[in-house]
């Protein structure tokens, strides 16, 4: 049997791009949730993932920000550290970083040309989390930061070994088709993610969510760590550079988990640390001569839980530019975007996003279909010293972030 591991660093051509399309089409559709195909690809490769201890984390929403603050926190603290995140924004390889640096595309190229022989019916997502365990076992990474996909117990990640910790940030009503209708049946799955023994740390809020926590944490015998049982963990010595409430919370959590793990040296370097699209701030000139600038606040908030702690953090803007998914809530997720901006023009992040014009015509406001027309258009209207808001979707986030990096580099 082949090895991906076994592939030279250097043995494909400089000039050969990876097949993304081919990758992006390998979906789970068919197949049956859980890790156990993740641990079959894994094992097939070698098991990589029990070369490094991993931190889980699993959540509904403000995973990427935790992972980010404790990569850094890691790397801070002197440790060879490897993070593996999803979605990206703008190019496959953020999703695997090594030392804080994103993936050589060659060695996406190397997986993606094995993977089509020897694991043509693997799912995209266990491909890639068997690229990063794999890269992080040739890179000699100790650590590693591991972002949950969907859910917990029934997500890939659970086939990972040497789980040292499991973060869980918080628990809302999202995927409500995979991992069930009511809110007890999501924070059940995703405090599934819970091993023996294996520290379970959460800043989830107290109520049916907290409670469904504890009892499985109980049920699997993992050691739970929360704000009310152990606050001197989770306390913050300054608020973190990511800005709003729900990031404060984020940063709580990777604090604690650093501290647990013994790392606590790191924490002031997760509390510094930035995130692509998280309330990330943008200044543009604006529209006409001698006009003052306009600040453009882009966001990834992709559904009604996300969308009201970005609500919470931004007190209002002129201007909202939002697209997002079909098969999101979108109602309840503009909800309390709506009230921020008396302007709006609605797009299409991608083939699968909800039509512009059924919002536009539904929620009041412009529909233009193409991304980088739509930020044009909500760009001209937003006035001189005005605030462009930009959120529903992180597809809808990475395009925008493109366009505002070579407007302002």
């Amino acid at each position: 049997m082949t090895r991906l591991g076994a592939l030279p660093k250097t043995d494909w051509p400089e000039h050969e791009k990876p097949d993304y399309d081919w990758l992006y089409s390998r979906t789970r559709q068919g197949q049956a949730r859980g890790p156990q195909r993740a641990r079959a690809l894994l094992g097939q490769l070698g098991s990589p993932d029990q070369a490094f201890q991993s931190i889980r984390v699993v959540g509904t929403n403000g995973k990427g920000s935790t992972c980010a603050m404790l990569e850094a926190g890691l790397i801070a603290a002197g440790v060879s550290a490897g993070c593996f995140t999803s979605p990206h924004l703008e190019r496959f390889e953020e999703r695997i970083r090594i030392g804080g640096r994103e993936l050589d595309p060659r060695r996406s190229a190397a997986l993606i040309a094995w993977a089509r022989q020897h694991a043509p019916d693997a799912a995209f997502f266990d491909l890639t989390l068997g690229l990063a365990c794999l890269e992080f076992s040739r890179a000699g990474v100790q650590w590693a930061v591991m972002e949950a996909g969907v859910g917990g117990v029934s997500d890939g990640t659970q086939a990972l070994g040497r789980v040292a910790a499991v973060a869980l940030t918080n628990v809302a009503l999202d995927h409500t088709a995979v991992l069930g209708p009511s809110l007890g049946d999501i924070a059940r799955d995703k405090a599934g993610a819970a091993l023996p023994g294996v520290p379970l740390l959460t800043t989830a809020a107290a109520g049916e969510v907290l409670d469904t926590v504890q009892q499985v944490a109980a049920e699997r015998g993992a050691p739970l760590y929360t704000p009310q049982t152990h606050p001197a963990l989770f306390e913050l010595p300054r608020p973190p550079r990511l800005t709003g409430p729900h990031q404060r919370e984020n940063a709580r959590l990777a604090a604690a988990t650093l501290r647990l793990l013994g790392f606590g040296s790191g924490v002031g370097a997760a509390l510094d640390t930035g995130h692509p699209a998280r309330l990330e701030r943008f200044t543009l000139p604006g529209s006409g001569n001698g006009a003052a600038n306009i600040t453009v606040l882009l966001d990834g908030a992709h559904n009604p839980h996300a969308a009201l702690a970005l609500a919470a953090a931004v007190p209002e803007a002129d201007v909202l530019l939002f697209g997002n998914l079909a098969r999101k809530d979108t109602a309840a997720t503009l909800e309390p975007l709506l009230a921020l901006a008396p302007r709006r023009v609605f797009t299409a992040p991608g083939d699968l996003a909800t039509d512009p014009r059924e919002l536009a015509g539904r929620f009041g406001g412009e529909a233009v279909g193409d991304v980088a027309a739509a930020f044009a258009r909500a760009r001209a209207l937003t006035p001189p010293g005005g605030t462009l808001l930009v959120a529903g979707s992180l597809y809808l986030a990475g395009t925008v972030r493109g366009l505002l990096l070579g407007l302002t580099t």
